[in-house]
């Protein structure tokens, strides 16, 4: 007795010829509609197809704006940076009360701690780039701003190192050295991921995963499409 049929015995039912599962297999197919024999049905892409890079705004848009589960995990990483409690220290010394810290809790007019650092999480995770800005009036420290990364332009030395960046909203562009002046920093932070193929730019988490964004799109499409059909193909 073959495996077939003894898996057959042990459950109650009898081993089938060859001949009638095929007669099975067509009685199926015709009752169903489907010119197609049972078994697993699987959505893949063309094989060896080269995806090339998306911009911010298209992984935006077709990732975080439109699928569920690239929302939530952004949502997800970015609340749980944000919620990680500061601790400011120098030479040893912890501080509870610092011009530092109250900026942090309060560091523009339209957000607080917790709101951008997960604008600043959401660009890293989107983009591969986050860009913090400080902004000043006579030397005090008056607010912080995330840039949107794809409103951000890196322009490279000679050496192939960042020398400034350009921000451009609409037809008016800003130009902030990548270095400051003299023992001061820069007044933008770029804080990117790693990119094994740029000096200038990191690589978006989600730009690795776009053949899987792209499969989960098509099969929530499809989805749609059939229920709409009356599930009829």
């Amino acid at each position: 007795m073959g495996l077939t049929s003894t898996l057959a015995a042990l459950f109650g039912g009898g081993a089938k010829t060859r001949a009638e599962t095929t007669a099975s297999q067509a009685e199926e197919a015709k009752s169903t509609g489907l010119g197609l024999s049972t078994g697993a049905f699987l959505l893949t892409g063309p094989a060896g197809e080269h995806r090339g890079a998306r911009n911010y705004e298209a992984l935006a848009r077709i990732g975080f704006m439109a699928n569920p589960v690239v929302y939530r995990s952004v949502r997800l990483i970015s609340e749980a940076a944000s919620a990680i409690p500061l601790v400011l220290q120098k030479d040893g010394r912890e501080f509870d009360d610092h011009p530092v810290l109250d900026r942090l809790r309060r560091p523009n007019a339209a957000q607080d701690r917790a709101s951008l650092f997960e604008m600043l999480c959401g660009h890293l995770l989107l983009a591969g780039n986050a860009y913090l800005e400080v902004a000043e009036a006579a030397g005090d420290l008056t607010a912080l701003y995330a840039l949107r990364p794809d409103r951000v332009r890196t322009i490279a030395a000679a050496d192939g190192w960042p020398e400034a960046y350009e921000y451009r909203v609409g037809s008016t562009v800003r130009r902030i050295a990548a270095d400051g002046e003299g023992d001061r920093p820069s007044a933008l932070l770029h804080l990117r991921l790693f990119h094994p193929l740029s000096d200038q730019v990191g690589l978006a988490p989600l730009s690795a995963a776009q053949a899987a964004l792209d499969l989960h799109n098509a099969a929530a499409n499809w989805n749609a499409a059939l229920l709409k059909n009356s599930a009829r193909l």
